[in-house]
């Protein structure tokens, strides 16, 4: 009995800590870390990715290696250990809460390089050379 109650009070931490974003709030943070035209891609786009990687949910960390709303992988990008120094330089443990101000700081890092956002295969398969009315605010 001790158990559940454990994990049901673990759970429920768990569950306050989560926030599923707006989409115009997501949005407005693209605008404000001056990401509408960077590098040639649309506020629009950065929203259309954020919607299929992690339906706007900043806590979402689907495998051990993907990371907050842009589900930003470990591999290259964010530091799973204090010892690591991947390209942005951030804990990936700081890419699940709300704030998103560190998560498209790395996006921004992410799309300087060469293959920009086709790094992410939710925007080649759902949002790449699509009509993107449907996120913008």
């Amino acid at each position: 009995m001790k158990t559940l109650t454990l994990l049901v009070l673990l759970l429920g931490i768990c569950i306050m800590k989560s926030e599923v974003m707006e989409k115009c709030e997501v949005y407005k943070a693209v605008v404000d870390a001056g990401l509408d035209g960077y590098r040639g891609y649309s506020a629009a786009n950065y929203v259309c990715l954020a919607y299929y990687s992690s339906d706007y949910d900043t806590s979402l960390n689907k495998s051990p290696h993907e990371f907050g709303i842009f589900q930003i992988n470990s591999y290259w990008w964010c530091n799973v250990n204090p010892e690591d120094n991947k390209a942005c330089k951030i804990s990936c443990s700081s890419l699940l809460d709300s704030n998103i101000s560190d998560d498209l700081k790395c996006v921004k890092r992410i799309v300087q390089d060469p293959n920009a956002l086709s790094a992410w295969t939710s925007w080649i398969q759902n949002c790449k050379g699509r009509n993107l009315l449907a996120f913008q605010c």
